[in-house]
């Protein structure tokens, strides 16, 4: 891998950003985002989206890309002449926002950028294209060769990490042990990237009181438990499984770095409700660094210069800070 922009200045890594969905307010908030000097001055930025997709963005923030310290390079998925409506959902902005993905998911495997962010693609609009398409980390993963990966959302006052994402509450609940232990493993790596040398971890159980000693499933002492003292075995410092209604209120206070829930909203909806403008969504258990916002594309205020870019900020920054870091250990090895 060729990393010689990189390595010739550890702390000022290449970072890919892509647009997202064209009629998202991906490029609104990645403009402002970059607008700050705060932010533009944490790494060397390359900008992966369509200039059509621009034009809408640029009218309503009053940010011209061309006038920031970053290289866009326009892969020209739309018409140079598209003229692109925000808030609309078509096939071919769908598949514009994989292609950014796809590229810059390339660069980071061979070494022309040392960490992405993306901006918020639409899975509607990628599925009209007829691919089958669950999620950023899974897609990114895919095209990384590694089917085994997960999602960690860190925030300003706590981390979690999830078992399993997006598949059905039904599915979710069919846990397994060396699922979990794997789970475990990523997030305290994670976390070491985010500059925690010593991660507290807490693994949520799956029932109501983490099962009560088999009182509601024997799921928590079957799955969980064992894979609980497996990484503690191994070092790790983990403990659970521990009720779910109050693990999150604990480890918001401090108790813990990292908690690790077992399925997608178990996860989310505390992430969300502590901290959503800070939070951001970083994909585990893959070879290269990622970020994303953990917003949706918000067609209803796309293009009217609403969008608030503190979760892009975040993002970058995350993504920035965890390349740094990786590049460092790189060097020092």
């Amino acid at each position: 891998m060729n990393r010689t922009q990189s390595m010739s200045n550890p702390l000022h890594p290449t970072v890919v950003i892509t647009l997202g969905d064209p009629a998202g307010v991906g490029a609104e908030v990645a403009l402002k985002a970059l607008a700050d000097s705060e932010i533009s001055g944490l790494a060397r930025f390359i900008v992966l989206g369509d200039r059509p997709a621009l034009v809408p963005a640029e009218r309503c923030t009053g940010v011209r890309m061309d006038a920031l310290p970053v290289e866009f390079r326009d892969l020209a998925t739309l018409p140079a002449d598209a003229v692109v409506q925000p808030g609309e959902l078509r096939a071919e902005y769908g598949a514009a926002a994989m292609r950014y993905v796809h590229d810059a998911t390339l660069m980071c495997l061979h070494g022309e950028a040392d960490a992405m962010a993306t901006a918020p693609l639409n899975k509607e609009a990628v599925t009209l294209n007829g691919i089958p398409f669950s999620g950023h980390t899974e897609y990114i993963a895919e095209l990384c060769g590694n089917s085994d990966s997960r999602m960690l959302l860190a925030g300003q006052h706590l981390s979690v990490v999830h078992v399993s994402t997006h598949i059905a509450l039904r599915e979710a609940c069919n846990l397994n042990t060396e699922r979990i232990i794997r789970t475990i493993e990523l997030g305290n790596e994670a976390m070491k990237l985010l500059g925690k040398s010593h991660p507290r971890i807490a693994v949520c159980g799956l029932n109501p009181h983490a099962g009560e000693h088999g009182l509601f499933g024997n799921e928590d002492a079957q799955f969980i438990q064992p894979a609980v003292e497996a990484c503690r075995a191994r070092g790790i410092d983990c403990e659970g499984p521990v009720a779910p209604d109050t693990i999150f209120f604990r480890a918001a206070r401090g108790s813990h770095d990292l908690v690790v829930a077992m399925y997608h909203d178990q996860g989310h909806i505390p992430m969300k409700l502590l901290d959503f403008e800070a939070t951001v969504n970083m994909s585990l258990g893959i070879p290269i660094i990622r970020t994303s916002v953990d917003h949706g594309t918000a067609f209803d205020i796309a293009g009217k210069n609403i969008a608030d870019a503190a979760n892009m900020k975040a993002a970058i920054r995350m993504a920035a800070t965890m390349a740094r870091h990786r590049l460092q250990q790189t060097t020092t090895t």
